[in-house]
């Protein structure tokens, strides 16, 4: 059965599919403008001139060129009751609404498929995270002191590219000292010091799905309080992945990392949540965090990532890939958890 038949079972009316990672889901088309309307009898494929071809080979669709407006093109030319997601830009869903369709909202039917990975999925997420292992075994000859935070994210870049990634995933982080302490500091001009951490947050596309990993390093010789968090950090990490299991809730999946933290002298120190699934968007469902609807099942792929963060003076995380299984996970990350120094 192929993935636009398991969507046509959950509809009751056709759906016009708008979010452009879904239509790549769903059928493989990949470009900056289209729109997929699934009905009962027939798949219809609309883009303009600058992917038709690209459109015609697709399989087992009905090809539409349109305009480069696309949504007032399809205001005018479509009819009836149709499904939307509700991702739909307001401004697109007037010019829809003002052609006379009869919209009917609908929300996360094909991001519910995506978080369940079939095989062919979890092969390719599975050479995304090999590259990704050989990259940052790589990056520990990096030189690291004395260096812009910036300049060894560039590095990285181009370490992922020799090992094969066809992209960054996302825009890297190197957090060095207070740096670190924001989850998603960017990689700035701030020169990297001795007997400081420096936390690494990296991943790489294959075939459009991603990697995404972080590991925390040191300068040098660090004093008690750091090598302290660091253990917080790493045995929050172990008993969330001896944990995680299908049938788990995101919020008890997400407790298993947080009792610890809070249990210890850097309570409250984690403000993120545990995880997030991962596939053709970096963050995608389900969400291991305090505030989780999510529900784990056995297919989801998703990140392990407890971190301690002290405002203005360091960050530390530790971050896993993994696929959710009946009676745990397979993790697909291979790399040290020890504290290493980098030069």
């Amino acid at each position: 059965m192929t993935r636009i038949d398991r969507l046509r079972e959950r509809l009751e009316e056709p759906l016009l599919v708008t979010n452009l990672v879904n239509i790549r889901y769903l059928c493989g088309f990949d470009s900056s403008n289209a729109a997929l309307l699934v009905e009962p009898d027939r798949v219809r494929l609309f883009t303009d001139f600058r992917y038709i071809d690209e459109a015609r080979a697709v399989p087992d669709v009905e090809v539409v060129q349109t305009k480069r407006a696309l949504i007032a093109e399809l205001a005018e030319t479509l009819v009836g009751r149709v499904g939307f997601e509700t991702v739909l830009p307001y401004a697109q869903y007037e010019a829809l609404a003002g052609g006379g369709l009869e919209l009917v909202p609908r929300s996360g039917m094909v991001e519910a498929m995506r978080a369940v990975k079939d095989e062919d999925e979890l092969t390719v997420i599975r050479r995304a995270c090999k590259i990704t292992d050989r990259a940052f075994e790589r990056l520990l000859d990096v030189r690291f002191i004395g260096r812009r935070e910036r300049d060894v994210a560039w590095d990285f870049a181009e370490i992922f590219r020799h090992e094969g990634a066809e992209g960054m995933a996302f825009e890297f982080i190197v957090g060095s000292g207070p740096t670190g302490s924001h989850p998603h500091g960017r990689a700035g001009d701030r020169k990297i010091g001795p007997s400081e951490l420096v936390v690494i947050d990296a991943g790489c596309s294959v075939d459009g799905y991603s990697s995404d990993y972080t590991r925390t390093f040191s300068t040098g010789p660090l004093d008690a309080r750091l090598r302290e968090a660091y253990e917080v950090v790493a045995t929050a990490q172990d008993a969330a992945l001896g944990g995680i299991r299908a049938g788990l809730t995101g919020v008890e999946a997400d407790a298993l990392a947080r009792a610890i933290i809070d249990s210890s002298d850097f309570r409250g120190a984690m403000g993120h949540g545990l995880g997030h699934g991962l596939g053709l968007d970096v963050h995608e469902d389900p969400r291991l965090s305090t505030e989780s609807t999510d529900m784990l099942v056995s297919g989801n792929v998703v990140t392990v990532e407890p971190g301690i963060y002290v405002s203005g003076e360091f960050g530390i995380r530790i971050e896993d890939d993994v696929v959710v299984t009946a009676n745990g996970i397979e993790n697909l990350t291979h790399l040290r958890k020890d504290l290493v120094e980098v030069g």
